[in-house]
């Protein structure tokens, strides 16, 4: 695997209250990525995600629509210098 991706994902819409973080823990975990998902008080969901590059990407294409119940309206990513720096994904 070619474990060197690092991607900064904030998600707007309607995004909160809607089981997004722990449907995004869930993917990524399912996918072996580590990082953090956690809600913003301004209603985005803020997210990081580390690992192989093609596996970052697919979560990545997932936020845009995220779970059922969810409306994706924008996503802005950040691509960073990977860190290495979390255990697993996790809620904040």
């Amino acid at each position: 695997m070619n474990m060197d991706s690092r991607a900064h994902v904030f998600v707007s819409g309607l995004v909160q209250g809607v089981f997004f973080r722990a449907n995004t823990r869930d993917e990524a975990r399912r996918m072996g990525l580590t990082g953090w998902v956690r809600n913003l008080p301004d209603g985005r969901v803020e997210v990081v995600f580390e690992g192989d590059k093609g596996d970052v990407d697919a979560m990545i294409k997932w936020c845009r629509e995220g779970p059922e119940a969810a409306r994706v309206d924008h996503i802005d990513i950040q691509r960073e210098a990977y860190k290495n720096e979390f255990m697993e994904f996790s809620i904040r």
